[in-house]
């Protein structure tokens, strides 16, 4: 049985009783709604996104991609419900792809499921896109994202010299180009 002890927005912190070697512990973690990232390569290129990040208070190169679900009320209601967190992901990774990077996905497939850790549930959903055509983006409102294609070169540098912050999904690059 769980029991929330904190829900904000996006993130709460879980309480689960356990048994181990026939004693009770109970184990807490964080959980957040998981994200998707896209991976669309061109040619010798791959599209990143140059972003401005509050969090950062600077801009960061990243893979375009999004939450799943854009609340925790909207995740635990598809936890709830056993939705196939799978398939809402890749609906969020085209949907993501139209928005933000003006990409209209043909074809995709799943690359990597990168998992946070063990007092942390939020997973990230990596998707290469094998086929698509490039129109507009259609940012909301507030959002600062300009693309660019990048030599598949210039990427390795980037995710090394610490350009692309995000670390799992520098991780995921290097899975990819390697």
């Amino acid at each position: 049985m769980e029991k929330i002890t904190y829900k904000g927005k996006i993130i709460e912190v879980v309480q689960k009783e356990v048994e181990q070697n026939a004693k009770k512990k109970v184990f807490e973690y964080a959980r957040r709604s998981p994200g998707a990232r896209l991976i669309i390569p061109k040619g010798d290129t791959i599209l990143l996104t140059k972003e401005f990040r509050h969090e950062l208070n600077s801009f960061d190169y990243r893979l375009p991609g999004g939450k799943v679900y854009d609340s925790l009320a909207e995740y635990n209601s598809a936890l709830n419900e056993e939705v196939n967190i799978n398939e809402a992901a890749k609906q969020a990774a085209i949907k993501e792809a139209k928005e933000e990077a003006g990409i209209e996905v043909k074809e995709l497939s799943l690359f990597h499921k990168s998992i946070c850790g063990a007092t942390v549930v939020w997973d990230l959903f990596y998707f290469i896109v094998n086929e698509f055509v490039e129109g507009s983006q259609n940012l909301e409102e507030g959002e600062d994202i300009a693309l660019e294609f990048i030599g598949k070169e210039k990427v390795r540098e980037m995710y090394l010299d610490g350009s692309i912050s995000e670390e799992r999904s520098a991780l995921v690059l290097l899975r990819f180009l390697s």
